[in-house]
C-alpha cells in the first residue's frame, strides 16, 4: 500500500512556538527552565506540544550545546546484575540513588566484568562524573575512567591519593573480629577471602597470594588478621586461607568445605563477606556441625540476612556509603585537595561466636 503523502510532519521546536505565537525560547525554558515561565504560560506550552506531537527538546542536542549529560556514572567490578542481586550493593545503590536524586541527576551503571578488559563501555558512558565502586587498582576499565577529564569518587578500593575516596576502615573493623575471637580463646582458625586479584582463584591463598593482593579491601582485611593473629602467638603462614572468585553463598559452602578439609581441627572461620560466612553455615549444618558450640563463624558487611541469622559480623553503612559518594561527586570541590569520608563500623556479637570446643569435642567430618 501506497504511503499516504498527507502525513502530518512531526512537529519541531520552531514550529510549535509559531503555533503558539512565542519565541523558540519560551519553548525551551517550558522543558529545562520552567521556573522562568508563569504556571499558566507553561501549562499551554506543554499541552499545546502534546496536541501537536512535539516530543521535546533532543537530549543527545542539549547535551552536546550544555556539555552536560545529567547522569553520574557508577562503575562496578561484575557483572550487571550484581548491583540487584548482592545485599551489599544494593544497599550500596540506593543512597547513591538518593543522592542523585537530591541533585536532579540521573544515574548509569557501568558494569566493568572482572574477566573482560573492553573498556568501551566506560569510554562511550555519557555521564558527567563517576562513582567507581570497589576495584582493583589494576583494572583497566578504572584506568579508563581516570582517562576522562570529568570528576571521580573512588567508593573502597583502591586508595588513590589525588582523588576523592569514601568507605570505612577496613583494618580497624575486621581487627574488632580477630580481638573477640582471642579474647573467646580461639588460636586455631582459618579464612574465607572474596577474590584478591583479577585472575581467577578458587583455591587456597598463600601467604605470598595475600601480600601481592591488588584488591585494597580484601588485602586490608588479612593484614589486619595476621597482624592481630601473630600477636597472639599464631603462626600465621599455616593459618589456612581460602580464596573465592565469586561472591555467592555458594561459593561460600564450597570455600568452607575445602577448609575443612584442609585442617578439620579449626574451632573458627573468620570470613571477609557475610555471603561467605552464610554459605559457610550452610556447609556447617550439612556437615552435622553445631554453630558455635563445634564451630564459631564470623562475617564482615553487616547485610539484613546476617542479621538475621545471627551472624556475628561487622556492620557497616551501606546506604550512607552511597549517599556518601555521590555527595562528594556532585558536591563542588576545592581542586587538587582530594576530601577523604571514613565511615564508622560496628562489631555485631552474634550467636555465631563462643569459646572454642575442648579436646573430647573434637569432630570428625563426613
Amino acid at each position: 500500500m501506497a504511503r499516504s503523502t498527507n502525513a502530518r510532519r512531526p512537529a519541531t521546536l520552531a514550529s510549535l512556538a509559531a503555533e503558539l505565537g512565542v519565541s523558540r525560547t519560551t519553548v525551551s525554558n517550558a522543558y529545562n527552565r520552567p521556573d522562568q515561565l508563569s504556571p499558566e504560560l507553561r501549562k499551554r506550552v506543554l499541552e499545546t506540544a502534546r496536541r501537536l506531537g512535539y516530543p521535546g527538546p533532543d537530549p543527545v542536542a542539549r547535551s552536546l550545546r550544555t556539555r552536560k549529560a545529567g547522569a553520574v556514572g557508577l562503575l562496578l567490578t561484575e557483572n550487571l546484575s550484581y548491583a540487584f542481586r548482592d545485599p551489599g550493593a544494593v544497599g550500596f545503590l540506593e543512597g547513591l540513588s538518593l543522592a542523585c536524586e537530591d541533585a536532579g541527576q540521573g544515574l548509569l551503571l557501568i558494569p566493568a566484568s572482572p574477566e573482560r578488559e573492553d573498556v568501551a563501555a566506560v569510554h562511550r558512558a555519557g555521564v558527567d562524573g563517576f562513582v567507581v565502586y570497589s576495584v582493583p587498582e589494576d583494572d583497566p576499565h578504572l584506568a579508563a575512567v581516570l582517562e576522562r577529564p570529568v570528576p571521580v569518587v573512588i567508593c573502597d578500593q583502591p586508595r588513590l591519593d589525588n582523588l576523592d575516596w569514601v568507605g570505612p576502615d577496613d583494618a580497624k573493623a575486621i581487627k574488632a573480629v580477630a580481638d573477640h575471637l582471642i579474647k573467646l580463646g580461639h588460636r586455631r582458625i582459618g579464612v574465607l577471602c572474596m577474590r584478591l586479584a583479577r585472575g581467577r582463584n578458587d583455591g587456597p591463598a598463600p601467604v605470598q597470594r595475600q601480600a601481592n593482593a591488588s584488591f585494597h579491601v580484601q588485602k586490608a582485611r588479612l593484614t589486619a588478621l595476621a597482624e592481630a593473629f601473630s600477636e597472639a602467638g599464631v603462626d600465621w603462614s599455616k593459618v589456612p586461607v581460602v580464596e573465592r572468585f565469586d561472591h555467592t553463598t555458594a561459593s561460600g559452602a564450597s570455600a568452607a568445605a575445602q577448609l575443612l578439609e584442609m585442617d578439620p581441627d579449626i574451632t573458627a572461620i573468620v570470613c571477609t563477606s557475610d555471603i561467605l560466612a552464610l554459605g559457610a553455615l550452610s556447609e556447617a549444618r550439612n556437615r552435622g556441625l553445631r554453630v558455635p558450640e563445634h564451630l564459631t563463624i564470623t562475617g564482615f558487611d553487616g547485610i539484613p540476612d546476617a542479621e538475621r541469622a545471627g551472624l556475628t559480623t561487622v556492620r557497616q553503612p551501606w546506604l550512607e556509603k552511597g549517599r556518601a559518594a555521590g555527595r562528594l561527586l556532585l558536591e563542588n570541590s576545592e581542586p587538587g585537595r582530594p576530601r577523604h569520608i571514613q565511615l564508622e563500623t560496628q562489631l555485631i556479637t552474634g550467636s555465631t561466636s563462643a569459646p572454642p570446643r575442648s579436646a573430647e569435642e573434637r569432630w570428625f567430618g563426613p
